[in-house]
């Protein structure tokens, strides 16, 4: 190890001396390119917080080792080479030495945005070496171009310093093709810009069987790639160009994989499409038929778009109605579902999951079991084909309806079915799974399918674990953790073990700046609901607890008795005047100047207002509550930008009815110096509101087990 080092050392000393003899002489009019490429350099040094001519980038010595001796020694070589060759003139040099700097500037940017791994550093250092070498004799750059990965290749084929080299024309093509491997959802932006590359219809081809959807798009566009996908000869192709010319097409596409078959005719989808009952029929049927077809690993043609028209005619033929009527008699609500077989009901209930409210839910589930001739969920799931059957159980445990559920099937079935649910959640290519098997455990009452689906997690922890799978076994970690740690015995801090907030409690001091207050912000909007809500608001805080200051745009409202507090709300101004808006962002200049960032957020308008409200929330927030009507369904937006947020929101209608005690809850408990405890604030809060049956609509943090699995997986996969 001594000897290792001491050859390192050596080896750096020995060229620093070398490196100062034999410096060529630099013209003043190229020196600012060569500080350029000293800047450059230390810049990059500077990527592991230290600028000290070393780099610790990656957990192995040697490497770091490589990595710095390329962007030090190997790039002051490259620089001393180009002012020292005799056959380039003075604006050739100039062309390399900004090249050189440009591609330290990448590589720069692109290790920030992990699209660049610190190891490349050498290869992309001496494959800029190659490349001048080839250039300077005349000869095409592609040899580098091919050898090389894409991140590489981009950078070299798109710098300045290469863009007169005999090879660029065709390093530029096979820079498109490692393009289109490397992003293969982005191939037909990529050939839309470059229509006449040579492997275009080869490339077509392939993406008419995988990604159909976006062929039709492009057939349908006047551009010089439409004209090339119109004019293929391909016969699947040629299907796919032949719908895009039809009147309504989008409408036959969901079925191109029959009609490619000749299971059926267009002429055959004409006689249904204006009926939405027999429309909505064969689409069913068709899932159904390519749901068995996926089961036996034969992914049919335009899956993605059958599954999107599906829940387009669920939620508009039907959810959207018995929503609307909820008010009305169930002879009058439920009329347009009553022909719809218990198939039918079950893609309802799936398709409709965002939009539909939970009185409709339970009307259609029961009526799924009312409808069959023996009302076994076995039998439901296997005539489905188990099609979205996990987003199935998740809404059913949901709605409290998965004991009901699991009851209908003996329970041998129930609990291959369960196990069944917690497993292959590493299969699929996002987190939907996993994050609807974490969201229906907290809802499950029964101890022994709890401990079951705990079992299935280990389980498949431990295979994944041996497959040294790395995403399967983050997955499934997380899970086993997180389901864990709501045993309290268990004491699983995911605080510490995954760095993110504890799930039953907020505590007052978490939520203080550095003077002990606690900043709350409310978004009021200016229409007739928001005025008469600030009103509410205000009264509810007219008392010796609170002292409150009006301002032109907004109000502050300061407890003047226990935790200091404020409340900061902007006036419900008029919207149509963009008032509020403009209020709004007044009042957050306002925060700013005074260094005053909300721990605390609140949301007090309509669903269609709350994008404005997530766009103004900051990243230390800490609890946010959305008081609109599906609230619930903005989740993820909300952490995306407050990671480690608590977030409080209704799956279906949001009411001031709620939020106004929840809200004096809330910033009660905390001026009284304690801390925010979930469970105990349901608890007293479901007594408060017995008579309210909107609270069961909301979600408490510590239930939304899928929001807690996400932020922990993003926490881990950002490590």
């Amino acid at each position: 190890m001594h000897k290792y080092i001491f050859f390192s050392l050596l080896s750096l000393f020995s060229f620093a001396a070398i490196g100062q003899q034999n410096k060529p002489f630099i013209p003043l009019m190229r020196k600012i390119f060569h500080d350029n490429i000293d800047k450059s350099q230390r810049t990059i040094d500077r990527l592991d917080r230290k600028e000290d001519k070393a780099l610790a980038l990656t957990d192995d010595p040697e490497v770091n080792n490589q990595v710095a001796y390329s962007l030090f020694n190997k790039v002051d070589q490259l620089q001393d080479k180009i002012e020292a060759d005799s056959i380039l003139n003075s604006n050739t040099k100039i062309r390399l030495l900004r090249g050189l700097n440009e591609m330290l500037g990448s590589y720069d940017v692109g290790y920030r945005r992990r699209q660049i791994k610190p190891s490349w550093l050498p290869d992309l250092i001496n494959s800029y070496a190659d490349a001048y070498e080839l250039d300077r004799q005349g000869l095409p750059i592609t040899p580098v171009i091919e050898r090389n990965n894409y991140f590489i290749a981009d950078i070299l084929v798109k710098g300045v310093a290469f863009d007169k080299n005999v090879g660029i024309v065709a390093s530029r093509e096979l820079l498109l093709l490692k393009s289109a491997k490397e992003y293969p959802r982005q191939i037909l932006a990529i050939l839309s810009e470059n229509p006449e590359v040579s492997f275009a219809d080869s490339l077509l081809r392939v993406l008419a069987r995988f990604q159909p959807d976006d062929v039709y798009n492009y057939a349908q566009s006047n551009t010089g790639l439409g004209n090339k996908i119109r004019s293929s000869e391909d016969p699947l192709i040629k299907a796919i160009v032949q719908l895009a010319g039809v009147n309504e097409g989008r409408l036959y596409f969901p079925f191109l994989d029959n009609l490619y078959r000749g299971k059926t005719t267009v002429d055959d989808l004409v006689k249904v499409k204006d009926d939405e009952f027999k429309y909505y029929r064969l689409l069913v049927n068709t899932q159904i038929e390519y749901a068995d077809r996926m089961r036996r690993r034969d992914t049919p043609l335009a899956m993605v778009a059958l599954t999107g028209m599906l829940k387009s005619k669920a939620v508009e033929s039907f959810i959207n109605v018995i929503n609307g009527l909820h008010d009305s008699p169930d002879n009058i609500r439920m009329k347009k579902v009553e022909t719809l077989n218990p198939q039918e009901l079950y893609f309802l209930a799936v398709m409709g999951e965002t939009e539909i409210y939970t009185s409709s839910y339970l009307k259609v589930y029961d009526r799924i079991f009312q409808r069959m001739k023996n009302p076994n969920s076995d039998t439901l799931l296997l005539s489905v084909n188990f099609d979205h059957f996990k987003k199935f159980i998740k809404m059913a445990a949901n709605y409290n309806k998965l004991d009901d559920f699991l009851r209908r099937m003996n329970k041998g079935n129930a609990e291959i079915v369960m196990r069944a649910f917690a497993s292959g959640l590493d299969k699929t290519g996002n987190l939907e799974d996993a994050v609807d098997v974490a969201d229906s455990y907290a809802s499950i009452s029964d101890k022994n399918m709890q401990k079951l689906i705990l079992d299935e997690i280990q389980s498949n922890l431990e295979k994944q674990t041996n497959l040294d799978n790395k995403r399967g076994i983050t997955i499934y970690d997380l899970l086993n953790n997180i389901f864990q740690s709501l045993d309290t015995t268990k004491k699983i801090d995911l605080e510490k073990k995954f760095g993110i907030p504890p799930i039953f409690s907020v505590s007052n001091s978490s939520l203080m700046d550095t003077s002990g207050r606690i900043i709350i912000q409310q978004f009021f909007y200016g229409d007739k609901d928001g005025e008469f809500i600030f009103k509410s608001f205000v009264a509810a805080y007219t008392n010796a607890n609170w002292k409150i200051v009006a301002k032109p745009e907004w109000i502050e409202v300061t407890s003047t008795k226990g935790t200091p507090i404020t409340i900061f709300a902007n006036r419900p101004l008029d919207e149509l005047l963009g008032l509020d808006e403009q209020a709004q962002a007044n009042l957050s200049i306002y925060l700013r100047d005074i260094e005053a960032y909300p721990t605390f957020v609140i949301h007090r308008g309509h669903s269609y207002h709350v994008s404005s409200t997530i766009d103004q929330l900051y990243y230390s927030t800490r609890i946010v509550l959305l008081g609109s009507c599906g609230g619930f369904q903005n989740v993820n937006r909300v952490l995306s930008i407050c990671p480690y947020a608590h977030i409080i929101a209704s799956k279906q209608v949001g009411s001031g009815t709620v939020n106004s005690p929840m809200i004096q809850y809330m910033t009660e408990t905390l001026r009284n110096g304690k801390e925010l405890n979930w469970p105990k604030m349901w608890k007293e809060l479901s007594i408060q509101l017995k008579n309210v049956n909107l609270f069961e609509d909301y979600i408490p943090p510590y239930k939304n087990l899928g929001a807690l699995f996400i932020m922990a997986f993003n926490r881990v996969m950002d490590l």
